[in-house]
């Protein structure tokens, strides 16, 4: 049954897909505010039948602590469900992420007229420069950036070292920094076929103030709170004392 639900979904995903990027494609000449709302009303399409077909629900905690205005989200990042379902729990957001996934047909086709933050990995302190300046314009356009501060997806109970874009970015544009767990990775995970049912817990967490802190503080108070609340919620991915397993950074340029 998983394996047919699994196979149904992708073969939903082949027939969506295309269509929207294509239509998504040909709003160029229209403003982002439109171009936005357009090409993102395909992940709630893609969350029903991520309900409906595979079973995952999902519940959010922390609601009261998402900001009135634009601000940076430091999220945990296991698989691509929360880049669906971050569009649906926040305001309008943009993404910042490789530029190699602008060249993935039709899906990075829609990625690119979001306005996403396209960055070179290999480009160093010019990636960063690039994640301040588009980041800036974008918060100031009334956009919330999110940032995915281990840089690749994590298999439940493992963590990366957290760099200091999102946080960086969060201090030069003067908004706040919201912490997000969620334990995704349980039923959807890293490139698997395979989906499980079952219900996604996202916790929102307070958001911090960045006024007067330093990048590095800002950064270790996010993933504090991020993998304290990955802890508490999800104990059973952690058997060890509750430490999570810390990959090496060669280890994580292999994935």
């Amino acid at each position: 049954m998983i394996f047919l639900r699994s196979l149904l979904f992708a073969l939903v995903l082949i027939v969506v897909t295309p269509p929207y990027a294509i239509f998504g494609a040909l709003t160029f000449p229209l403003p982002l505010r439109i171009r936005h709302r357009i090409v993102t009303s395909w992940a709630p399409l893609v969350l029903w039948f991520v309900r409906h077909l595979l079973g995952i629900r999902y519940t959010v905690i922390g609601k009261e602590n998402i900001p009135a205005g634009p601000a940076v989200i430091l999220s945990k990042h296991q698989s691509a469900w929360e880049t669906m379902a971050l569009q649906v729990i926040f305001p309008p957001l943009c993404f910042v992420l490789k530029r190699e996934l602008l060249r993935i047909p039709f899906f990075g086709w829609g990625l690119a007229q979001i306005a996403s933050i396209a960055i070179d990995r290999a480009a160093g302190k010019d990636a960063l420069a690039q994640v301040v300046e588009q980041g800036r314009a974008r918060l100031k356009a009334g956009y919330w950036v999110v940032v995915f501060p281990e840089g690749t997806r994590v298999a439940p109970g493992t963590t990366r070292r957290y760099k200091v874009g999102g946080a960086w970015l969060a201090r030069r544009a003067g908004v706040p920094v919201v912490p997000v767990a969620h334990n995704a990775g349980e039923f959807w995970r890293r490139n698997a076929f395979l989906k499980y049912p079952g219900e996604i817990t996202v916790s929102v967490g307070p958001a911090i103030d960045v006024k007067g802190m330093k990048v590095e503080a800002i950064n270790a108070q996010a993933e504090a709170w991020i993998e304290g609340e990955m802890r508490r919620l999800f104990p059973h991915h952690y058997p060890n004392s509750g430490i999570p397993t810390l990959i090496p950074e060669q280890e994580e340029a292999a994935l």
